[in-house]
This record gives structure tokens, C-alpha cells and sequence, in this order.
């Protein structure tokens, strides 16, 4: 899908406030309601917005624990990977899982948990009994200097 400036300017403007009446996301990037509208719905259709989500406070929900777990396979298969990923995602407490490269681990997982005995658990009774899981490296999150959803969308 070819972008042009009023379809970016849609997608800077959603990134900030998904919430936005049709009326005043036309009103602030100078489209009619209906044009603004039309727009938003091809954006959605092409699959470029994947959905729309209420972004909450962890701290709050007593989840002020955070975690970037490194985990090594002992084997590079599509199989022990594809089961590793099936398992994962059964999990709530990880927030995201990235296969990597350049490190000595296969994934980076970022998980959320209440406090220490709850990363405990998380780690011994769930991640480390996955079947293939031979290394284990955590890191704890002091403070998050930067919290980005938005993409940036650039001039295009």
C-alpha cells in the first residue's frame, strides 16, 4: 500500500490517541469526515493497523517486576523451535519473545511479574521446563528511559 502524507498523518495521530472521534482526526489532519473516514478504513483493511488497545500502568496492576530473560535451545530445529514458541505464548506473564542473533541465546523474552518470588516461579515451574531450554540469562529492569508503542513513520 502507497502511503501518502494524509495516511500518515492518520497513522502518527492514531499511534497517540487510538480513541479519536472520526470527527476530530479529520479536523487535525484537514480531511473532510467522510475522505478521513474512507482513509481509515483502507489503513485497516490493508492490514496496516492491527488493531487498537488500551495501554495500562503494570505498577498499578501490582506487576512492578520487569525481565529480559535470554534463553539458549539445545538444538536449532524448526521443530524445538516451533514447540518452544507454542509454549511461550501460553504465558502471560511475557510480554514479548524475540528470536535473536548475535548473542549466545536464541530468544530475548520480556516479562512482567509481581515481585521476586513470582519471577522464581515464572522461571522454575514454566520457562525452564519447556523441553529444549538449556541456558537461562536474566536481567532486571531498573527503569524504563524509554516506553515507545509508536512507529516511526518518517516522510515516506
Amino acid at each position: 500500500m502507497q502511503l501518502d502524507r494524509y495516511d500518515r498523518q492518520i497513522l502518527d495521530v492514531l499511534q497517540n490517541d487510538g480513541r479519536i472521534s472520526n470527527q476530530d482526526l479529520a479536523d487535525r489532519i484537514a480531511l473532510s469526515p467522510s475522505s478521513c473516514l474512507r482513509r481509515l478504513r483502507a489503513l485497516e483493511e490493508s492490514g496496516l493497523i492491527t488493531g487498537y488497545r488500551a495501554l495500562l500502568d503494570a505498577r498499578k496492576l501490582g506487576l512492578s517486576l520487569m525481565a529480559l530473560i535470554h534463553i539458549s535451545m539445545d538444538a536449532h530445529t524448526p521443530e524445538r523451535f516451533t514447540h518452544f514458541e507454542a509454549e511461550i505464548v501460553q504465558i502471560p506473564e511475557v510480554l514479548e519473545c524475540l528470536l535473536i542473533t548475535g548473542q549466545a541465546a536464541d530468544y530475548q523474552l520480556k516479562v512482567v511479574v509481581a515481585d521476586m518470588d513470582a519471577y522464581q516461579d515464572l522461571l522454575l515451574n514454566r520457562i525452564t521446563r519447556i523441553p529444549g531450554v538449556t541456558g537461562v540469562h536474566s536481567s532486571f529492569v531498573l527503569r524504563r528511559v524509554i516506553a515507545k508503542t509508536a512507529l516511526p513513520l518518517g516522510k515516506g
